[in-house]
């Protein structure tokens, strides 16, 4: 398979970033001594089989994969930073908590962003007109106010330090990803040409479920209130998939004109959670994407190690 046609994406975290292969996922993490944390393991086959290659199936096996990676990976570069402070050894998540704290994120999620528009659309009912025309408008009404909570959300916690730290990696782990997709060397000055947004984004992903949806619920017209709050949920999956399909289209596909108009709503919303990194950032990152590669391509390499501090240039796989 050539270089061009695979896919890597990843995730900033605390002081760090993972970065998910085609069969293995990294983790690089800033130790406060300045030494760099780098690990990498096997994927899950459930998420990295067959699923992935179905169409739709796809867009919700990805959704569910990036949720219970980003909560290990999260918990694990949170306790390999602070390490040195806690003088405690590594606390590895255990499969129920994993399990727990995934239920209770897609239930906030749901809840936050699809059942609080639903309820506060219908709550304007009386003010509408009635018939088709008023059943249009109140699911109009409905998806401004997901894509509202939504851009809102995120310039509110881009305000908070530590998550403007965060979106600095996360800036980062962008602009490795568009190295690494243009065939460069894994270098600090290569990589730093590069803008922080980028087309296959989890910020693009969820501003493309916002606007999925409302086409999604306009289709299925305006049901009694019972059954839209059961629609809103079980129709996650099927929005999920569609979004899906359309990020991975532009991702794949950056330098079309159809591609570039999709993606432009998305990567201007990056600028609510991309920064631009500092060059130990760019290490980080660029120690996450090597040790991802190397994995995928079977070259030996410790399952954890220590990274002294060393120059921003780093040999790339």
């Amino acid at each position: 398979m050539s270089r061009e046609r695979l896919i890597y994406g990843g995730q900033a975290v605390i002081e760090g970033v993972m970065i998910r292969g085609q069969r293995h996922f990294s983790l690089a993490v800033r130790r406060l001594d300045g030494s760099v944390y780098r690990s990498a393991e096997p994927l899950n086959q459930v998420y990295a089989g067959k699923l992935r290659r179905i169409p739709l199936v796809r867009g919700v096996a990805v959704l569910l994969e990036t949720l219970v990676l980003g909560i290990k990976a999260l918990t694990r570069s949170a306790n390999i930073a602070m390490e040195d402070q806690t003088e405690g050894e590594q606390t590895e998540m255990s499969g129920w908590v994993v399990f727990v704290s995934l239920a209770v994120s897609l239930s906030l999620g749901v809840a936050f962003f699809f059942l609080i528009p639903l309820y506060a659309a219908r709550s304007l009912d009386p003010w509408l007109w009635s018939g088709a025309w008023g059943h249009f408008v109140s699911n109009l009404l409905e998806g401004g106010l997901r894509l509202g909570i939504l851009v809102g959300y995120i310039a509110a916690i881009g305000r908070m330090k530590d998550i403007r730290r965060v979106f600095a990696y996360h800036g980062a782990e962008h602009m490795t990803i568009h190295a690494y997709e243009r065939d460069l060397p894994l270098k600090v000055d290569n990589v730093r040409q590069f803008s922080t947004a980028h087309p296959r984004c989890g910020t693009a992903f969820l501003l493309t479920v916002a606007v999925v949806a409302i086409f999604v619920f306009a289709f299925i017209g305006r049901p009694d209130l019972h059954w839209a709050v059961l629609s809103r949920i079980m129709l996650v999956p099927v929005i999920a998939g569609v979004s899906y399909e359309i990020i991975r289209f532009s991702g794949l596909r950056q330098n079309s004109r159809l591609s570039k108009v999709m993606a432009a709503p998305g990567l201007a919303l990056q600028r609510l959670t991309t920064r631009q990194p500092d060059d130990d950032q760019i290490e980080v990152a660029i120690h996450a994407m090597n040790a991802a590669l190397r994995a995928d391509e079977g070259q030996p390499q410790a399952d954890e190690e220590d990274v002294p501090p060393a120059s921003p240039t780093i040999p790339a796989a």
